[in-house]
């Protein structure tokens, strides 16, 4: 349940909504990390769910002393009015027993919200790809029906590859079995595109294919992207490090080694 920040709820009428999965390397929360902070978006309400785990923590993108304290729950939203985008920032683990539950309440909060589209960033594990996708970018994405029409021709104008079915077995062909959709480490990737297409919520996924570790480089990547598709920014690549980092980064890896164990 969306529950608002404000007096008068935010209206979300034909808004761009971008969310994260919890996938590998969590490169999506990541790259809406780099969204929320270089658009300074505002947070205008939060997500309230049993569907989480519990947590809360100082504010992720604090810019003073003055805004750092503020505390920061595990899902919220923020947004940017001038550019009709909003984003759903998820920043605890989905309690794995209410997956199929999180999924419904994010298909029914899109569709009451009224949003345009929904794009939703994810990753997937790169060592498990089939032959076939470890042809051009590492970049996949789906398209639900209801948003196929609109946006298939622009995905494909960018020379995104679509993401391609693999057989049951990876590494087997049996002509009497379809090839399935598989997101390796993509969490409720699939689960929330399936829920989609048969609630015919206009939603696009962005599968970037990566493995565990320092996964700024991807989050990078996969902002860059979304960039070229919703041109959230002018020109990206023109100056290095246009998106801005925010401040929690710094504790990504820890605070470091402790000079005093010398």
């Amino acid at each position: 349940m969306f529950i608002s920040s404000e007096n008068s709820p935010p209206c979300f009428k034909d808004f761009t909504l971008v969310m994260p999965a919890v996938a590998v390397g969590n490169v999506g929360q990541l790259s809406v990390d780099l969204i929320v902070s270089t658009l300074n978006m505002s947070r205008v309400g939060y997500m309230h769910t049993d569907c989480l785990i519990p947590m809360t923590g100082n504010n992720p993108y604090a810019t003073s002393n003055e805004n750092a304290e503020e505390l920061h729950t595990p899902a919220e939203v923020y947004m940017a009015a001038e550019l009709k985008l909003a984003v759903l920032q998820i920043r605890a683990p989905i309690i794995q027993s209410k997956s199929k539950k999180f999924r419904q309440l994010l298909v029914s909060w899109i569709k009451s919200s009224g949003f345009s589209r929904a794009v939703v960033l994810s990753s997937s594990q790169a060592y498990q790809r089939d032959d076939q996708q470890m042809k051009g970018i590492p970049l996949r994405y789906l398209l639900t029906p209801s948003l196929l029409k609109d946006s298939e021709d622009a995905l494909k104008e960018l020379s995104w590859r679509e993401m391609e079915r693999v057989s049951a077995y990876l590494g087997l062909t049996d002509a009497n079995t379809e090839p399935r959709l598989y997101v390796p480490g993509g969490g409720i990737t699939k689960g929330l595109y399936t829920d989609s297409c048969a609630e015919d919520v206009p939603l696009a996924v962005l599968i970037l294919f990566c493995s565990e570790g320092d996964n700024i480089p991807d989050a990078f990547t996969l902002v860059n992207h979304l960039n070229d598709w919703l041109h959230l920014l002018d020109d990206p690549s023109q100056k290095p490090n246009k998106w801005k980092i925010p401040t929690s980064w710094n504790l990504l890896f820890g605070s470091g080694i402790p000079p005093a164990l010398f």
